[in-house]
C-alpha cells in the first residue's frame, strides 16, 4: 500500500470521527401535518409539565398542528414508542434516570449542576434532560426558540413564520450552569403603566397577569422577580401569585425598602395595628410582621430582602448616623435570627439580599457590614 493510499484512508477516519453522530443524526418534530409527541414523567415538577403543553403549543403555532403531551407513569411502556420527544428531570424523572442507567445518555457535565441541561437524540427520541426544574424548563424552551417560537411571542406579538417541516439537527448540545445565579427584573412604582394595563385585560395585578411575566422571564432563560410595590401586595392581593410563581420555577423577592418578603401595602393597610415603622421605638411589633412574612413564603424559593429604610422609602432613623447604623444593625441581627427560627436552618444557608441603597451607601462606605 502506497503512502499516499494510507494517507487517504487515515483521512476518511479522522473526518468519519469528527462527524459522529452530532453530524449525522436529526430529528423530526413535525412534517406535514404529523408532530411527534411528547413525554414527560407524571411525577416531575408542574412546571416542567406547563412548559412541556408550551412546547406542544409552540408547535402548532408553527406548523398549525400541536405535539400531544403524554404524562407518563413508571409502568407505561414509552421505551416502545420511538421518534418523540422526551424531557425530564435528572432524579425526578424516571424515564431520564432510566436512560442514563442504561448508559445511553451521558449528563456528567449536567448531573448535580444548577440550571445546566443535556439535549440529545437517542434510541430515535429528542432527549431534553435539565440538572433541576428550570435546567429542565429551559431546555424545553430553548426548542421552542429554535422552531422559531419568540419569546417574545405573545409580550410583544413577535411574530411566528409558518413551517410545514420541523427538525432538530443540533446534536448533542450542553448548556452549562449561567455564570449569575439570579437573573431578572423589578415592577418598579407600577402606577399608571402596568397597574392600568393590568386592569384592563386581567382584572387587577393578580396571577392571570404574572402568569405571563412568568413565562416571558423563563423563555428568555431569566429566573428572579421582584414584583410591583407601589399600591400593591404581591402575596396578599392574590394568593394563587406566589404559589404559581413557585410552581412555574421563578424565585421571588422583594424591593430594596420592603424586608422580609413582605409588601410596604401589607405595612400601610396595617400601620394602626403594627405603629411606627421606626425600629428604634416599636422593634417587638415589627419583629412579628416580618416573622408572618417569612412564615408566609417558607415553602416557596424566594431571595429574602433584609434591612430597612424608613416609611415611604426614605432613611430610618433620628438622622444621626451614627444611631441609625446601630438601629440597622440590630435590625439584620433580628431578621437572620427569624430567618434562622422560621426556616429552621442557619440564616447563612438562606439566599438573602441587601440593597446598599441612598443612605445606606454612606453606611457602608463609613465602615457599616453584615455579620454572619
Amino acid at each position: 500500500m502506497s503512502i499516499r493510499t494510507k494517507f487517504f484512508i487515515l483521512l476518511i477516519a479522522v473526518v468519519l470521527s469528527l462527524s459522529g453522530k452530532a453530524q449525522t443524526e436529526r430529528f423530526c418534530i413535525a412534517n406535514k401535518g404529523i408532530t411527534a409527541g411528547i413525554i414527560v414523567d407524571e411525577n416531575d415538577w408542574k412546571g416542567v409539565i406547563r412548559a412541556a403543553h408550551d412546547l406542544g403549543d409552540d408547535v402548532r403555532k408553527v406548523t398549525g398542528f400541536s405535539s400531544q403531551v403524554s404524562l407518563q407513569s413508571s409502568d407505561s411502556p414509552w421505551m416502545k414508542q420511538p421518534k418523540s420527544i422526551i424531557v425530564g428531570t435528572i432524579g425526578k424523572s424516571r424515564i431520564i434516570d432510566s436512560i442514563i442507567k442504561q448508559k445511553k445518555l451521558d449528563v456528567r457535565k449536567v448531573k448535580g449542576q444548577w440550571e445546566s441541561y443535556i439535549i440529545d437524540i437517542v434510541d430515535g427520541n429528542l432527549v431534553i434532560a435539565g440538572s433541576d426544574k428550570r435546567g429542565t424548563i429551559y431546555g424545553i424552551y430553548d426548542i421552542s426558540e429554535r422552531i422559531g417560537v419568540s419569546p417574545w411571542y405573545w409580550m410583544a406579538d413577535a411574530p411566528v413564520v409558518h413551517r410545514d417541516m420541523l427538525y432538530y439537527d443540533g446534536g448533542c448540545f450542553i448548556q452549562p450552569s449561567p455564570k449569575v445565579k439570579y437573573r431578572g427584573i423589578f415592577i418598579n412604582d407600577e402606577w399608571p403603566s402596568f397597574g392600568t394595563w393590568c386592569n384592563n385585560h386581567f382584572g387587577g395585578v393578580n396571577a392571570k397577569a404574572y402568569e405571563h411575566i412568568f413565562e416571558l422571564l423563563l423563555r428568555l432563560k431569566a429566573n428572579y422577580f421582584w414584583p410591583a410595590m407601589w399600591a400593591t401586595a404581591f402575596n396578599e392581593d392574590d394568593p394563587e401569585s406566589p404559589r404559581l410563581a413557585d410552581e412555574m420555577g421563578i424565585v421571588m423577592g422583594t424591593s430594596h425598602h420592603e424586608p422580609m418578603m413582605r409588601a410596604h401595602k401589607e405595612y400601610t393597610s396595617r400601620r394602626n395595628e403594627i405603629g411606627p415603622w421606626d425600629y428604634s421605638k416599636n422593634p417587638a411589633n415589627l419583629d412579628k410582621f416580618f416573622t408572618e412574612g417569612i412564615e408566609h413564603a417558607k415553602n416557596y424559593e424566594n431571595i429574602i430582602t433584609i434591612g430597612m429604610r424608613g416609611d415611604g422609602d426614605v432613611a430610618m432613623g433620628s438622622g444621626n448616623d451614627a444611631d441609625n447604623m446601630n438601629t440597622l444593625e440590630s435590625v439584620i441581627k433580628n431578621q437572620r435570627r427569624i430567618i434562622s427560627k422560621v426556616m429552621g436552618k442557619k440564616a447563612s444557608d438562606v439566599p438573602q439580599l441587601w440593597a446598599i441603597f441612598t443612605e445606606v451607601q454612606r453606611y457602608y462606605d463609613a465602615g457599616f457590614r453584615l455579620r454572619a
